[in-house]
């Protein structure tokens, strides 16, 4: 939860401090009246006889903690607002990994494939309950291993199964993941329409299949711009290093990261693009959109606080008041 204050909902009730500052200006004026009486009796001598000593700064404790409470209460009753961040109760993610044949290079350990398996479960395990969670594996082709479903026992299964097969279509992977967004949200839409969605998309080359351009009629860049015209954002990850390699027949092959596919695939889609290098680093862009995704940031009472801060001071007020003047203020 936030606590950055962003309005009031009641502000007429700041009218109230215009009686605490008329409060303390009384005050002022009694403690200036009583120096003038007392200044005003004549014999010094018997006046420190007959009256108590005074104690100093300390007697105005009271009154000062007093003021502070009502500028609390009053702060509470003009209801103010802030930023709160809750868990969502409806959304659609699309989970969508690259098992591609260079997934089993070994430059993060034990292999990209295995370090994804990981932290695609412990993402999709530790996103809210309201979020629905679908999954889909692509190489030469794509397949939905789920539909969304807020089950992620399901998911998880699906990323235990998640087996290597060549070649990349990193467009029809995009495809995929719209296609079992629209059916899901014809199922859920109500009053409000469908859920908001979410593609996250994680890979670690170029789109191979088809070996057109990318801005072919089934490229990664054409179904991004799909994406974006359903307002689908669409988060992408770029897992590995430039220093993967794996071996195919007996030979050794360079399996570099395609960066800059991965950043045009998110900003036509109106997504973010991650760069993960390691296993830890691609643990923490999965906390990170756990955390964008899952929750959303409304604006909520915060008045609780200031009625807490208000009350406890005017208690304390109370209190010093008997401690120090044997009275109430």
């Amino acid at each position: 939860m936030t606590l950055a204050l962003g309005g009031f909902t009641a502000p007429v009730w700041f009218s109230l401090l215009i009686a605490a500052a008329v409060l303390l200006a009384g005050y002022v004026l009694v403690q200036y009246r009583r120096r003038r009486h007392i200044m005003r009796f004549t014999n010094l001598e018997l006046l420190e006889k007959v009256a108590p000593k005074r104690q100093g700064w300390p007697r105005h404790v009271p009154a000062a903690l007093l003021l502070v409470a009502l500028v609390l209460l009053t702060v509470g009753l003009a209801g103010p607002t802030a930023e709160i961040k809750v868990p969502r109760n409806r959304a659609t993610v699309m989970l969508v990994i690259d098992v591609s044949l260079s997934m089993k290079a070994e430059d993060v350990s034990p292999s990209r494939l295995e370090a994804a398996k990981v932290s695609a479960k412990s993402f999709a395990e530790g996103l809210t309950p309201g979020v629905n969670l679908g999954l889909v594996s692509f190489a030469g082709a794509a397949t939905v291993l789920a539909a969304p479903t807020t089950d992620r026992s399901i998911v998880v299964q699906g990323i235990d199964s998640l087996k290597l097969a060549e070649a990349t279509a990193t467009g029809e992977a995009i495809y995929a993941a719209l296609q079992a967004i629209d059916s899901f949200s014809r199922l859920v839409a109500g009053p409000d329409g469908p859920p908001p969605s979410h593609i996250v998309l994680m890979t670690d080359g170029k789109q191979t299949v088809p070996t057109e351009n990318q801005r072919g009629p089934r490229g990664a860049f054409t179904a991004a711009k799909a994406s974006a015209d359903k307002k689908i954002p669409i988060s992408a990850i770029s897992f590995g290093t430039t220093a993967g390699e794996i071996e195919i027949d007996g030979d050794r092959r360079r399996v570099e990261v395609d960066d800059e596919s991965m950043k045009e695939i998110a900003k036509i889609s109106g997504g973010k693009f991650f760069k993960a290098a390691s296993a830890a680093e691609l643990q923490q862009v999965y906390e990170t959109l756990g955390e964008q995704i899952g929750y959303e940031t409304k604006r909520g009472d915060a008045s609780r606080p200031w009625f807490i801060l208000g009350t406890l001071a005017a208690i304390v007020a109370a209190g010093a008041a008997l401690l120090i003047g044997q009275r109430l203020p």
